[in-house]
Protein backbone atom coordinates (compact mmCIF):
# COMPACT_ATOMS: atom_id res chain seq x y z
CA UNK A 1 0.00 0.00 0.00
CA UNK A 2 2.74 2.44 0.99
CA UNK A 3 4.71 1.67 -2.16
CA UNK A 4 1.59 2.18 -4.29
CA UNK A 5 1.05 5.60 -2.72
CA UNK A 6 4.65 6.59 -3.49
CA UNK A 7 4.30 5.46 -7.10
CA UNK A 8 1.04 7.38 -7.47
CA UNK A 9 2.67 10.51 -6.09
CA UNK A 10 5.61 10.11 -8.45
CA UNK A 11 3.37 9.77 -11.48
CA UNK A 12 1.40 12.83 -10.44
CA UNK A 13 4.55 14.92 -10.04
CA UNK A 14 5.88 13.73 -13.37
CA UNK A 15 2.70 14.82 -15.10
CA UNK A 16 2.67 18.17 -13.34
CA UNK A 17 6.33 18.79 -14.13
CA UNK A 18 6.25 17.64 -17.73
CA UNK A 19 8.69 14.78 -17.12
CA UNK A 20 8.57 12.18 -19.85
CA UNK A 21 8.14 8.86 -18.06
CA UNK A 22 8.51 6.81 -21.24
CA UNK A 23 11.73 5.01 -22.04
CA UNK A 24 13.79 6.94 -24.57
CA UNK A 25 12.56 5.48 -27.83
CA UNK A 26 14.02 5.23 -31.30
CA UNK A 27 17.46 6.05 -29.95
CA UNK A 28 20.59 4.78 -31.65
CA UNK A 29 23.51 4.45 -29.19
CA UNK A 30 25.93 3.85 -32.08
CA UNK A 31 25.25 7.34 -33.43
CA UNK A 32 26.39 8.81 -30.12
CA UNK A 33 29.88 7.33 -30.37
CA UNK A 34 31.49 10.27 -32.16
CA UNK A 35 30.09 12.79 -29.66
CA UNK A 36 31.20 10.59 -26.78
CA UNK A 37 34.73 10.31 -28.15
CA UNK A 38 35.14 14.01 -28.93
CA UNK A 39 33.07 15.76 -26.25
CA UNK A 40 32.03 13.58 -23.31
CA UNK A 41 35.12 11.44 -22.82
CA UNK A 42 37.27 14.10 -21.14
CA UNK A 43 34.97 14.47 -18.12
CA UNK A 44 32.88 11.30 -18.04
CA UNK A 45 35.09 8.65 -19.62
CA UNK A 46 34.41 6.75 -22.82
CA UNK A 47 32.23 4.26 -20.96
CA UNK A 48 30.56 6.73 -18.60
CA UNK A 49 32.72 5.79 -15.61
CA UNK A 50 34.11 9.20 -14.78
CA UNK A 51 37.62 9.03 -13.28
CA UNK A 52 37.13 12.41 -11.57
CA UNK A 53 35.01 12.37 -8.38
CA UNK A 54 33.64 15.83 -9.17
CA UNK A 55 32.07 14.55 -12.39
CA UNK A 56 29.18 12.09 -12.27
CA UNK A 57 29.31 8.54 -13.49
CA UNK A 58 26.83 8.19 -16.34
CA UNK A 59 27.18 4.45 -16.91
CA UNK A 60 24.01 2.48 -16.09
CA UNK A 61 22.02 5.64 -15.43
CA UNK A 62 18.39 5.66 -16.61
CA UNK A 63 18.30 6.94 -20.22
CA UNK A 64 15.16 9.00 -19.54
CA UNK A 65 16.88 10.74 -16.65
CA UNK A 66 20.01 11.45 -18.68
CA UNK A 67 17.92 12.80 -21.53
CA UNK A 68 16.06 15.11 -19.13
CA UNK A 69 19.29 16.45 -17.63
CA UNK A 70 20.79 17.19 -21.05
CA UNK A 71 17.58 18.93 -22.06
CA UNK A 72 17.62 20.96 -18.84
CA UNK A 73 21.27 21.94 -19.33
CA UNK A 74 20.53 23.16 -22.84
CA UNK A 75 17.47 25.15 -21.78
CA UNK A 76 19.21 26.59 -18.72
CA UNK A 77 16.74 25.02 -16.30
CA UNK A 78 19.73 23.24 -14.76
CA UNK A 79 22.62 25.62 -14.28
CA UNK A 80 26.16 24.71 -15.35
CA UNK A 81 28.40 26.90 -17.47
CA UNK A 82 30.34 23.85 -18.64
CA UNK A 83 27.39 21.60 -19.45
CA UNK A 84 25.40 24.45 -21.02
CA UNK A 85 28.22 24.87 -23.51
CA UNK A 86 28.45 21.15 -24.14
CA UNK A 87 24.70 20.75 -24.65
CA UNK A 88 24.23 23.87 -26.77
CA UNK A 89 24.97 22.15 -30.06
CA UNK A 90 23.15 18.90 -29.27
CA UNK A 91 19.93 18.10 -31.09
CA UNK A 92 17.06 16.25 -29.36
CA UNK A 93 18.14 13.17 -31.31
CA UNK A 94 21.73 13.55 -30.10
CA UNK A 95 20.54 13.73 -26.51
CA UNK A 96 18.44 10.59 -26.83
CA UNK A 97 21.30 8.73 -28.48
CA UNK A 98 23.76 9.81 -25.78
CA UNK A 99 21.31 8.88 -23.03
CA UNK A 100 20.81 5.44 -24.54
CA UNK A 101 24.56 4.98 -25.00
CA UNK A 102 25.57 5.81 -21.45
CA UNK A 103 22.56 4.05 -19.98
CA UNK A 104 23.71 0.90 -21.72
CA UNK A 105 27.23 1.01 -20.29
CA UNK A 106 28.18 -1.00 -17.21
CA UNK A 107 29.07 0.95 -14.10
CA UNK A 108 32.43 0.02 -12.62
CA UNK A 109 32.21 -1.45 -9.08
CA UNK A 110 32.98 0.93 -6.22
CA UNK A 111 33.33 0.84 -2.45
CA UNK A 112 32.99 3.41 0.30
CA UNK A 113 36.35 4.62 1.60
CA UNK A 114 35.27 5.58 5.13
CA UNK A 115 33.30 2.69 6.61
CA UNK A 116 32.41 4.53 9.82
CA UNK A 117 31.01 7.48 7.89
CA UNK A 118 29.24 5.12 5.47
CA UNK A 119 27.55 3.37 8.41
CA UNK A 120 26.18 6.73 9.56
CA UNK A 121 25.03 7.45 6.03
CA UNK A 122 23.26 4.11 5.78
CA UNK A 123 21.03 5.07 8.71
CA UNK A 124 20.00 8.24 6.92
CA UNK A 125 19.60 6.53 3.55
CA UNK A 126 17.38 3.81 4.97
CA UNK A 127 15.66 5.60 7.84
CA UNK A 128 15.98 9.33 7.26
CA UNK A 129 16.44 11.82 10.08
CA UNK A 130 13.13 11.84 11.92
CA UNK A 131 13.83 14.81 14.20
CA UNK A 132 14.61 17.01 11.17
CA UNK A 133 11.86 15.68 8.95
CA UNK A 134 14.31 14.15 6.46
CA UNK A 135 12.74 11.15 4.69
CA UNK A 136 14.64 7.98 3.90
CA UNK A 137 16.48 8.24 0.58
CA UNK A 138 15.48 4.65 -0.16
CA UNK A 139 11.85 5.69 -0.39
CA UNK A 140 12.47 7.26 -3.80
CA UNK A 141 15.84 5.90 -4.90
CA UNK A 142 15.23 2.32 -3.79
CA UNK A 143 16.98 0.14 -1.19
CA UNK A 144 19.79 -0.65 -3.64
CA UNK A 145 19.98 2.85 -5.12
CA UNK A 146 18.51 1.77 -8.44
CA UNK A 147 16.13 4.74 -8.63
CA UNK A 148 12.87 5.11 -10.54
CA UNK A 149 13.00 6.24 -14.18
CA UNK A 150 12.75 9.03 -15.20
CA UNK A 151 12.26 11.08 -12.09
CA UNK A 152 14.58 9.51 -9.51
CA UNK A 153 18.07 8.70 -10.77
CA UNK A 154 20.17 5.68 -10.00
CA UNK A 155 22.50 6.63 -7.12
CA UNK A 156 24.30 3.37 -6.42
CA UNK A 157 28.06 3.63 -6.86
CA UNK A 158 28.00 7.33 -7.71
CA UNK A 159 31.01 9.43 -6.67
CA UNK A 160 30.48 10.64 -3.10
CA UNK A 161 31.97 14.05 -3.88
CA UNK A 162 29.50 14.57 -6.70
CA UNK A 163 26.52 13.48 -4.56
CA UNK A 164 27.54 15.82 -1.74
CA UNK A 165 27.92 18.76 -4.13
CA UNK A 166 24.50 18.17 -5.66
CA UNK A 167 22.85 17.99 -2.24
CA UNK A 168 24.42 21.33 -1.33
CA UNK A 169 23.32 22.81 -4.65
CA UNK A 170 19.76 21.65 -4.03
CA UNK A 171 19.85 23.16 -0.54
CA UNK A 172 20.61 26.66 -1.85
CA UNK A 173 18.46 26.18 -4.98
CA UNK A 174 21.52 26.48 -7.19
CA UNK A 175 20.10 23.31 -8.70
CA UNK A 176 16.37 23.59 -9.11
CA UNK A 177 15.33 21.19 -11.86
CA UNK A 178 13.88 18.62 -9.46
CA UNK A 179 10.16 18.01 -10.07
CA UNK A 180 8.01 19.45 -7.30
CA UNK A 181 11.15 20.82 -5.59
CA UNK A 182 11.37 17.50 -3.80
CA UNK A 183 15.15 17.41 -3.47
CA UNK A 184 15.35 21.07 -2.56
CA UNK A 185 12.96 20.56 0.34
CA UNK A 186 14.84 17.47 1.54
CA UNK A 187 18.28 19.06 1.26
CA UNK A 188 17.19 22.16 3.19
CA UNK A 189 16.68 19.93 6.24
CA UNK A 190 20.04 18.19 6.01
CA UNK A 191 23.24 19.24 7.74
CA UNK A 192 26.64 19.19 6.03
CA UNK A 193 27.47 16.16 8.17
CA UNK A 194 24.32 14.34 7.02
CA UNK A 195 25.15 15.05 3.39
CA UNK A 196 28.72 13.85 3.65
CA UNK A 197 27.67 10.66 5.43
CA UNK A 198 24.89 9.71 3.03
CA UNK A 199 27.11 10.53 0.03
CA UNK A 200 29.81 8.22 1.39
CA UNK A 201 27.29 5.41 1.84
CA UNK A 202 25.87 5.88 -1.65
CA UNK A 203 29.35 5.71 -3.19
CA UNK A 204 29.64 2.07 -2.11
CA UNK A 205 26.01 1.09 -2.57
CA UNK A 206 25.19 -1.67 -5.05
Amino acid sequence: MKQAMVVAAVVGLMAASGVNAEVVSKADPAKAQQIVNTVCVACHGADGNSPAPANPKLASQHPDYLNKQLTNFKSGERKSAIMAGMAAALTPEDMKNLAAYFGGQKQAPAAAQDKVLAAQGEKIYRGGVAEMGVPACSGCHGPTGSGIPAMFPRLAGQHGEYIETQLKNFRISERANDPGKMMQMVAMKMSDKDMKAVAEYISGLH
